[in-house]
């Protein structure tokens, strides 16, 4: 049976399904039709995005803003497509713009070994991505009803959620992953893992209904409470 290119998480609101539920990105559309996109995917998945957007009944001109949680080959992969595709560029936290730009992923934790040998070796990248716009925390983008930038470093140095007020909706970004259940990205990703423990808090703090993973489905059952139990019952200890 034929995947669903796009998944209805709240009204206006879609989840891609990029690589199964393992990768996602994600489609907010305004009541004008004006749709934003969150994240790409590796670099194959460009033309995903494309497609479920047509899934919902929309297409390249009516995408007026697009948006990354971080600059990993993983979400910044097809970027540099859909950049192609729309004529639009790219918004992003302030700390990974350069990254994004360059198309090379941030350094990674070197208190692991997988770390220390990532950052020696070539590759590991990903199409350059046209950045237009740079955002700092907590910034209000005046759109979707609303997003706000949480600055939530550590898998990068700019890795970023994005809460939709209006919708009720947290785009988490890898902070948390939901695979198989809760649990915390792999320390090798991150560039200081044990910040990445320490900044996931904030996700506990905000005021949401649906939780909208990067990595997982999404949950829409007291997700708040599940994220709190995750953080008080998952500490990373030192």
């Amino acid at each position: 049976m034929a995947r669903t290119a796009a998944v209805p998480v709240v009204p206006q609101v879609w989840r891609i399904p990029l690589l199964g539920d393992f990768v996602n990105g994600y489609i907010l559309r305004d009541d004008d039709g004006q749709v934003t996109l969150v994240d790409m995917g590796i670099k194959s998945s460009g033309a995903k995005v494309m497609a479920a957007l047509a899934s919902i009944g929309s297409g390249p001109s009516d995408v007026t803003r697009l948006l990354l949680t971080h600059a990993h080959p993983d979400h910044a992969g097809g970027a540099a497509h859909v950049a192609r595709e729309t004529g639009q560029r790219f918004g992003i936290h302030e700390d990974d713009a350069a990254s994004a730009a360059a198309g090379t992923a941030p350094p990674r934790d070197p208190t692991t070994f997988l770390g220390r040998l990532t950052n020696r070796l070539p590759g590991g990248g990903f199409p350059p991505v046209p950045v237009g716009e740079t955002f700092t925390d907590g910034q209000l983008l005046p759109f979707a009803g609303g997003i706000e930038v949480v600055h939530t470093p550590g898998h990068s140095p700019g890795h970023v959620a994005y809460l939709l007020r209006e919708s009720g909706v947290l785009i988490t970004g890898d902070s948390i992953f939901n695979v198989r259940g809760l649990r915390w990205p792999i320390k090798s990703f991150c560039t200081d893992f044990r910040l990445t423990t320490k900044t996931a808090h904030r996700l506990a703090e905000l005021d949401y209904t649906t939780a909208g993973f990067t990595h997982g489905p999404h949950l829409s059952d007291n997700p708040r409470e599940h994220i709190r139990r995750f953080l008080a019952t998952h500490p990373v200890e030192g």
